[in-house]
């Protein structure tokens, strides 16, 4: 399985400061993961038109089956990452950032400035993560039980979990 991460921000894309929220979300997904997984990681400014095109290749070129991204869904001018994410769905999956956001307002009042969301692009999976750290596990830990089934439903390749790490949801067979 490949998933893809995205950072976006304009200082790490520039090497000013190093992409720690990438890291992030590999040392995540390396615990919480025990079938084989390849990452195709990138980090790009903010700007709608290369995150756009960096989905779209993910999902349609490399064959991702997950797409992450960091940064990019605050309220400045320069966040862009939701409507990028818009732009390149074919359906919304508004419940992924409803979560994020109710689960991040138990640690800072201004979760809900956030805007993450997220959305299908044929079938990827595409998730808009804030651009903190400590955030995208806090919101990882929230949203992914529901991650592996999304993907079943959608065909892609069966996600294998470590369940001492991270409990995800499947419906018992019948």
């Amino acid at each position: 399985m490949k998933i893809g991460i995205i950072t976006v921000s304009d200082r790490a894309s520039q090497g000013i400061y190093e992409d720690l929220s990438g890291k992030a979300i590999i040392d995540t997904l390396n615990g919480y993961l025990t079938s084989p997984w390849e990452e195709v990681y990138v980090v790009i400014p903010d700007e709608q038109d290369i995150i756009e095109a960096t989905m779209i290749k993910m999902a349609d070129k490399q064959d991702c089956s997950l797409i992450v991204t960091t940064g990019g869904t605050g309220p400045s001018k320069r966040d862009v990452t939701p409507e990028a994410t818009e732009a390149v769905c074919n359906r919304m999956m508004p419940g992924f950032g409803e979560l994020m956001r109710q689960e991040s307002l138990k640690f800072v009042p201004t979760a809900i400035l956030s805007r993450q969301t997220a959305g299908l692009r044929n079938e990827t999976l595409i998730v808009n993560l804030p651009g903190k750290p400590k955030s995208i596990r806090e919101c990882l830990d929230a949203v992914f039980p529901a991650i592996p089934y999304c993907l079943d439903l959608m065909e892609r390749p069966f996600m294998k979990c470590d369940e001492k790490v991270i409990k995800v949801f499947r419906p018992k067979a019948k």
